[in-house]
């Protein structure tokens, strides 16, 4: 198991310690973005929720954001569209990226289901460094939205 790998496995129980029995979704998405943003130091760290066609602004730690992406623009835009976790090594080689952050060069953005399967939000996730998510991040981070299911 590699330093990253130990991080979430000590992460895991300790997100879903913090939100049992919870079911205010702000709340549970700003402690959610917090302890994740600290425990790994990433450059940005949040939540995007799904209202009407767009994806709006919900928690995050880091810079200030886009507070508004259509469906199917830029990778948190696409990723929900596709239902599916969208990791990009250089965001300068997605079409459409959205450049919230200048100082942001590699980006997972992971969709979060309700109980029904609906995508209902988006975890985003920004490093300053090309190339620092992989299979072990989404493997993760995948499990970790699988503990917002309201």
């Amino acid at each position: 198991m590699n330093g990253k790998e130990k991080k979430y496995e000590e992460l895991l129980p300790q997100v879903a310690a913090l939100i049992e029995g919870e079911d205010d979704r702000v709340s549970v998405m700003a402690n959610v973005a917090a302890a994740l943003h600290y425990a790994m130091g990433f450059f940005w760290t949040g939540f995007y929720v799904v209202s009407g066609n767009e994806l709006r602004l919900g928690p995050f730690q880091g810079t200030v954001a886009c507070m508004h992406i259509a469906r199917g623009r830029g990778v948190c835009g696409t990723a929900w569209d596709r239902g599916e976790t969208i990791v990009v090594p250089d965001v300068e080689q997605f079409p459409g990226h959205i450049a919230c952050s200048s100082e942001s060069r590699s980006e997972i953005v992971v969709p979060v289901r309700d109980a029904s399967g609906k995508v209902w939000a988006v975890l985003d996730i920004d490093s300053r460094e090309l190339g620092t998510f992989d299979d072990t991040d989404r493997r993760y981070l995948e499990q970790l939205v699988g503990l917002l299911r309201f």
